[in-house]
């Protein structure tokens, strides 16, 4: 490990990919019992001017790591609630990215965002910033369940929420669902996404509820449905998602044609992407296949406020290099090519051997032309198929 010095010893030579931007913002209004990920609990007035600062000099550090031009195709500003700064310092913001790296014009760019009161009142001044995608928050659309799981919305709010978005100009916006919730039956979860599909979202992210480590929900476990019942829930829910136009094309991602998010599938392709923000991750590529690197920023926002710029560097194994491309790749329902395979790793095609062939023959994987994809088998259980790969 090493910091920006360091990475910049280890770049040679550019391989031009598709990149992103993702933007940490790292403040929630409180924190939820089951998230993992960065975030904490809003407790003084939210520091905007000195963390804009900060994540446009996070930027400049990144950028340095490019020896070539990119073009941003892609930016998302995830959390944590994003849609907590004020759009004034998301217009600052916005502003200073677009004078630091080209973006493309049809740059999809999305806000995730709470569905309470407070935010969405912002959400006809985020959409006059250029922003053109939301991702809300939901999670349930029944208030119990709301409770349980620690969110400051309700269920009217939500559908308030999304009827204000439709208003304010949003026509491309993604809802957030969970299954698998406490005490949650069969017909409460489809009711969820009966009323989600009745809002018409172009996109729908409906994800089983898990109990992760460094959680309330980990350290005080509540009574989860049972296994057969929550995988009886999301067949049901997934027929139904299907029986009204949104195709499954990643783990717990549906979309309308046309509106998979292009930033999350840039992800699952083994795309670049620069990560700003306290606590965020990114990865780009340099020279393949020696040169393809993670990058990693301080997770505590007072850390993060005090060395700006400041991030974690190291350059991926080679030997890792298969295992973490079917990671993401095998994600989505399109499977990958090995052209696609040797382009974004720059190995060649065999060093997927003997695995690969071993996979086809358990019924894990199947190839039509040169695409590979995952079995119904081995979606179900894609962590087998990995395993194979792991060195």
């Amino acid at each position: 490990m090493g910091f920006h010095g360091e990475c910049r010893r280890l770049v040679r030579s550019a391989e031009l990919l598709p990149l992103s931007l993702y933007i940490h913002f790292p403040w929630c209004i409180q924190k939820c019992p089951y998230c993992d990920f960065n975030s904490h609990a809003v407790k003084n007035p939210i520091p905007e001017e000195a963390y804009i600062d900060a994540v446009l000099t996070d930027l400049q550090a990144d950028l340095e790591l490019l020896d070539a031009p990119r073009i941003i195709g892609s930016i998302f500003m995830g959390g944590g609630t994003p849609s907590l700064f004020s759009p004034e310092a998301l217009r600052r913001l916005l502003t200073g990215i677009r004078q630091s790296v080209p973006v493309d014009e049809q740059c999809e760019f999305t806000l995730e965002a709470n569905p309470g009161t407070f935010e969405s009142a912002k959400f006809h001044e985020f959409r006059a910033l250029g922003i053109n995608r939301l991702s809300i928050g939901i999670q349930s659309f029944q208030d119990r369940h709301l409770r349980t799981l620690g969110r400051v919305h309700s269920a009217a709010e939500a559908k308030v929420a999304v009827e204000i978005a439709v208003k304010a100009g949003f026509d491309n916006f993604n809802l957030d669902l969970m299954f698998g919730l406490p005490d949650q039956s069969e017909s409460e979860a489809l009711n969820d996404v009966e009323t989600a599909i009745s809002l018409a979202p172009t996109h729908i992210s409906f994800y089983q509820l898990t109990l992760e480590p460094n959680t309330y929900f980990y350290k005080f476990p509540p009574k989860l449905p049972e296994d057969d019942l929550i995988f009886a829930a999301q067949k049901r829910c997934q027929q139904l998602l299907a029986d009204n136009g949104y195709q499954q094309y990643e783990v717990s991602a549906y979309a309308k044609p046309g509106k998979q998010s292009r930033h999350n599938r840039n992800y699952w392709q083994f795309g670049d992407y620069l990560g700003i923000g306290a606590g965020a991750h990114g990865k780009i590529s340099r020279a393949l296949p020696n040169d393809i690197l993670r990058t990693v920023k301080p997770r505590s926002p007072e850390q993060y406020l005090s060395q700006p710029g400041r991030s974690q560097c190291e350059a991926i194994d080679v030997a890792q290099l298969p295992l973490e491309f079917l990671m993401n790749q095998l994600r989505l329902k399109a499977g990958f090519s090995l052209s696609d395979y040797e382009v974004v790793t720059g190995l060649a095609a065999d060093s997927l051997e003997p695995n690969l062939s071993v996979c086809l023959e358990q019924g894990l994987l199947r190839r039509q032309d040169s695409v590979y994809t995952c079995t119904e088998k081995g979606w179900d259980f894609l962590d087998v198929v990995l395993e194979k790969f792991v060195d």
